[in-house]
């Protein structure tokens, strides 16, 4: 256990030293790659206008979003009807999506309780 522990920390620091070593050079190609999406100048009333941007998109988007959650809704239900038809590898995937979704859950309440397993801090 202490040499895994100890390529562990080796590993760590040769992934530290590569990214502080190629850091800023990733970083100065990913901004002229996408240069076209960098607003000059970043002014406040720019990022505002931005911000009611995405958020009007968003709310945009939202009838589609539920005609997409109902034909899923339709598509379990007829899962449901034929369920003698199921296979065992579909029941397979639709159990490990919600042990996943459970998984997601628990870790949220736990970063939610300041990453305390016993309970909330007072």
């Amino acid at each position: 256990m202490a040499s895994k522990l100890i390529q562990l920390k080796s590993k760590a620091c040769e992934a530290s030293k590569f990214v502080s070593k190629h850091g800023t050079t990733y970083y100065k190609q990913l901004l002229e790659k996408n240069k076209q999406y960098i607003q000059e100048p970043a002014t406040v009333e720019k990022c505002q206008e931005l911000s009611k941007q995405l958020l009007y998109t968003r709310l945009a988007s939202i009838p589609g979003r539920t005609e997409s959650f109902w034909k899923e809704v339709d598509h379990v239900k007829g899962l449901w009807k034929n369920r003698a038809d199921l296979k065992v590898e579909d029941a397979g995937i639709a159990a490990l999506f919600g042990l996943e979704c459970f998984a997601w859950y628990c870790a949220g309440e736990i970063v939610g309780r300041g990453f305390t397993f016993t309970g909330y801090y007072p």
